[in-house]
């Protein structure tokens, strides 16, 4: 597998990763409902790390985008 290729396997594998969390969150949410003190301020749960783990993802897509096409966020 060529670096490119592996690059695009980790971007799409996260993707599907949040792709996942989402649906968990809207299911959970059905459910209990969030409070936006939950969702921002949880620590227990599908919550508790949910906003950060997510973010971190989202910004290594970007990232690993960048870096496939050859880019730079800057």
């Amino acid at each position: 597998m060529t670096d490119i290729a592996a690059l695009k396997k980790e971007k799409q594998d996260l993707i599907d990763k949040m792709l996942e969390m989402q649906k968990q969150f809207i299911e959970y949410e059905h459910q209990h409902g969030v409070s936006g003190k939950d969702y921002w301020a949880s620590s227990d749960g599908l919550l508790a790390n949910y906003r950060q783990e997510y973010m971190d993802m989202a910004n290594r897509v970007v990232d690993l985008a960048h870096e496939i096409v050859g880019s730079s966020r800057l």
